[in-house]
């Protein structure tokens, strides 16, 4: 019999925890817990909590503040659009990394994002195609997507530490090991790059999987349709120089 769900803040999410016990034979709980033969199942899921700015107004049924979708989503995709006021709109694509609950940015201290009065306002958004859904009608043609959209103020980072530690999950988020294969940042260059921390608060995913959603009427339609998966892959690596160094694992960043 399961017992009711609990629901807890922690941090920036919403803590849901379901205990599920199962009974083999004569087990039972007691005072002491489970008596011999009794197991329990205990499943941890966290969410972020939605926010005025992460509401939907349709498609609700894509939405998802599921914590392991969004932070699989921002760790998985290359880059993100970092959206801004620069006495208008002006969106750019950038590379980020996730560090626990906050997403880090890099751009030049000589414009755009690096020139912004600090905290600035940004959406972040981080799209993933996986498929291309083609239907019959043009109408119900549409992508299977993971997408991440993130609210909030970007913070100049200007502990030197934590610059350097951002600087090398930027670098090992585009190449993994490469951080200590590579040269790192010096004064000059460290100077020229400003750092921007967003903490994940205002969070949601959107997805959409399955096939095209067809009209009743459609259905007879001499066309082909369904879904055409599509993913993002490495070829071999292709050296710059005639040097003989290691090759990096070219498959390292698809395979996690």
């Amino acid at each position: 019999c399961p017992f009711q769900a609990t629901e807890m803040q922690l941090g920036t999410k919403i803590i849901r925890i379901d205990l599920t016990t199962q009974f083999p034979g004569s087990g039972s709980l007691s005072g002491q817990g489970l008596t011999r033969g009794a197991t329990a199942c205990l499943t941890v899921h966290m969410e972020f909590p939605p926010t005025d700015v992460t509401s939907p107004h349709r498609e609700k049924h894509r939405i998802t503040y599921d914590a392991d979708v969004v932070l699989r989503t921002l760790d998985e995709a290359l880059i993100c659009h970092v959206g801004f006021d620069a006495g208008g709109p002006l969106v750019l694509p950038m590379i980020h990394a996730r560090v626990d609950d906050v997403l880090y940015v890099h751009a030049s201290t000589g414009s755009g994002l690096g020139l912004s009065e600090m905290p600035v306002s940004v959406c972040v958004t981080v799209s993933l195609v996986d498929g291309l859904v083609l239907a019959k009608s043009q109408f119900n043609h549409s992508l299977n997507y993971r997408c991440v959209v993130i609210r909030g103020a970007a913070e100049l980072v200007t502990d030197e530490a934590e610059k350097q530690l951002a600087l090398a999950a930027i670098t090992e988020h585009v190449s993994p090991g490469r951080s200590t294969s590579s040269r790192p940042a010096n004064a000059r260059e460290s100077a020229a790059t400003a750092v921007l921390r967003i903490p994940l608060r205002a969070v949601s995913a959107k997805v959409r999987t399955g096939p095209p959603e067809e009209e009743p009427e459609d259905i007879d339609l001499p066309f082909w349709s369904g879904v055409i998966p599509t993913r993002l892959t490495a070829g071999p690596p292709q050296a710059a120089d005639a040097g003989t160094w290691p090759e990096p694992d070219s498959g390292a960043r698809f395979r996690q």
